[in-house]
C-alpha cells in the first residue's frame, strides 16, 4: 500500500531504518530514494522563489537553473536571481547567504538524472563521488604529463572543468569564480612548471552519443589537434548510447548497458588506450557498508566485460571522518584481494582525494600489504595419483 504525503528529508531516515521503500516526486515523476545522509554542520544558504516555501542549504546545494545546473554559493557571488525549475515551470527567484550554521541532509534517489523537488523547487541529489574521484584522476594523470580526454554526458564541461582546476590550483571549488587575478596567474604558472599534459573536455547530451561517436571525436582531435589522449575518462557509462540498439527499441536494460560495455572495450583496444567510467548499484547495494559485484544496476554484464572494477562506499561513520572506502570486485590483473579494501581522504570542496594514516587502514578485515602476501606460503598443487 502506498501513502502520499508531505515529509521533510530528514523524516525520509526514519522511514527507510523502518524498513519502507520511499519514492520522491521529481522533474522525471515519482524516482525510489536509495538512502539519507546526514552531511553535518555547514554555512546556511536560503532560497527564496515565488509562492514557494524558502529552501535552507549549503554552499555546494545544487538547483536546476534556465542555464542548467548550479551551486547556491555561485547563484549567490555571481547572480544573486535567477530563474528556477519548479513543479509549474520557470520561476523568478533569489539565493542569499545568512551568518548561521545549519545541520545539512540530503538524500540519493534512483534515477539517471539524480534530481528531486524540495519545496516543488528541483534539486540535486547527493552523490558518493564518482564524478569526483574521475575528475581527481584526471587531474593526478595531467600531472604525470599525460594527455587526457574527459568526455561527460552528465555534467556541464565547464562545471567538470571547474572541478579539475579546484583540483589542480588546491582552491575551494566555490572560491575559484571570485579568486583575483593576480593570484590565478600565479597558480597557473606554477602548474604549467610541473606538467605539459593536456586536457580537452567534450560534452554530449545524456543517451545521445556512442563508441562511434567517440571514435569520431579521437579522429577529429588527432587531425586537427594533434592530441592523443593517453586515458579517457567518460562520465557515465549507463546514461551512454549503443551504437547496436537504437534508443526505444524493444531491448531490456541487460542487453543495452551490456552492449555499451562491450562497445567502450572495444574502443580502448582499437584506440590502445585505458577508458575509465562509473556505474550506478542497486538500491540494496546503496545502504550496504559491503558491496558485491552482484550489486551493480541494470546490467550484470557490465562486469563481466570490465577488466578492473571497484566500488566506492560512503556511510555516515565515513562521511563524518573525511573518508571514502574503495573496495576491488574484480580484477584481471592482479590478485582481487590484494589490498581488497582500504580508505582514501576525500575533499569535496577541493575535489581531491589523499592518502590517509596507515592507522585507518587497521580496522579493514580484508586490508593487507602486498610486501605481507607471500605467494610461497600459498599450498602447493599436487598431481600426485593422476595417470596421464
Amino acid at each position: 500500500m502506498w501513502i502520499e504525503k508531505e515529509t521533510s528529508i530528514a523524516e525520509i531516515k526514519t522511514l527507510l531504518d523502518n524498513g519502507y521503500e520511499v519514492e520522491v516526486d521529481s522533474p522525471d515523476g515519482y524516482v525510489p530514494v536509495n538512502f539519507f545522509i546526514n552531511k553535518g554542520m555547514y554555512d546556511e544558504y536560503v532560497l527564496k522563489v515565488d509562492g514557494l516555501e524558502p529552501i535552507k542549504c549549503n554552499a555546494d546545494h545544487l538547483f536546476e537553473t534556465s542555464v542548467g545546473w548550479m551551486k547556491a554559493s555561485h547563484i549567490f557571488n555571481k547572480y544573486k536571481i535567477m530563474h528556477f525549475l519548479t513543479k509549474d515551470g520557470y520561476k523568478l527567484g533569489s539565493v542569499f547567504k545568512t551568518e548561521n550554521q545549519i545541520p545539512i541532509v540530503d538524500i540519493n534517489v534512483n534515477h539517471s538524472n539524480h534530481r528531486y523537488y524540495t519545496n516543488d523547487v528541483s534539486s540535486h541529489n547527493t552523490g558518493v563521488g564518482k564524478s569526483l574521484f574521475m575528475c581527481h584522476m584526471a587531474s593526478s594523470c595531467l600531472l604525470q604529463n599525460k594527455n587526457v580526454l574527459y568526455i561527460t554526458m552528465e555534467m556541464a564541461e565547464e562545471k567538470i572543468a571547474e572541478r579539475i582546476d579546484a583540483n589542480l590550483l588546491n582552491v575551494n571549488i566555490q572560491d575559484i569564480v571570485e579568486l583575483p587575478k593576480q593570484t590565478f596567474e600565479t597558480k597557473v604558472n606554477n602548474l604549467t612548471q610541473k606538467t605539459q599534459g593536456t586536457l580537452i573536455i567534450k560534452e554530449y547530451p545524456t543517451a545521445s552519443a556512442h563508441s562511434g561517436h567517440f571514435k569520431s571525436l579521437l579522429n577529429e582531435l588527432a587531425l586537427k589537434k594533434s592530441f592523443r589522449p593517453d586515458i579517457i575518462f567518460i562520465d557515465y557509462l549507463n546514461i551512454c548510447a549503443s551504437s547496436r540498439y537504437r534508443s526505444g527499441s524493444n531491448v531490456n536494460s541487460y542487453t543495452v548497458i551490456k552492449s555499451i560495455a562491450e562497445e567502450l572495450r572495444g574502443l580502448a583496444c582499437e584506440a590502445n588506450v585505458p577508458i575509465v567510467s562509473a556505474t550506478q548499484t542497486t538500491r540494496s547495494g546503496y545502504g550496504s557498508s559491503d558491496v558485491e559485484l552482484t550489486d551493480t544496476s541494470e546490467s550484470f554484464g557490465l562486469p563481466a566485460t570490465a577488466d578492473l572494477m571497484f566500488a566506492l562506499i560512503s556511510t555516515e561513520e565515513l562521511e563524518s571522518l573525511g573518508q571514502i572506502l574503495v573496495k576491488q570486485l574484480k580484477n584481471r590483473y592482479n590478485d582481487v584481494n590484494i589490498f581488497k579494501r582500504f580508505v582514501v581522504g576525500i575533499d569535496r570542496s577541493k575535489m581531491r582525494l589523499f592518502d590517509c594514516e596507515q592507522t585507518a587502514q587497521d580496522d579493514l578485515l580484508d586490508s593487507k600489504k602486498e610486501e605481507e602476501y607471500n605467494y610461497e606460503e600459498k599450498p602447493k598443487k599436487s598431481f600426485e595419483g593422476f595417470k596421464f
